[in-house]
């Protein structure tokens, strides 16, 4: 299979375990859904989690709203 061949993925929310740098999928699925704002974010755009609250953000504005630093927009 090459890098453009897809396996199709489940259409619903994945259940996803939060590594230092990586995560590990254990429930197929296509999203996972930002702690902050409930936005799903489909698991290849997946960037920004915390390990120990195993929480996964849409992105850096997010992950500052968390931590207190960012007021909402």
């Amino acid at each position: 299979m090459n890098r453009y061949e897809r396996t199709p993925q489940p259409a619903g929310e994945a259940e996803v375990e939060y590594l230092d740098g990586e995560y590990r999928v254990r429930k197929p699925g296509a999203y996972v859904r930002c702690a902050v704002t409930g936005e799903p974010i489909p698991l290849e755009d997946l960037r920004y989690w915390n390990v120990d609250l195993q929480e996964p953000y849409s992105g850096p504005h997010a992950k500052l709203m968390k931590l207190g630093l960012k007021k909402p927009d």
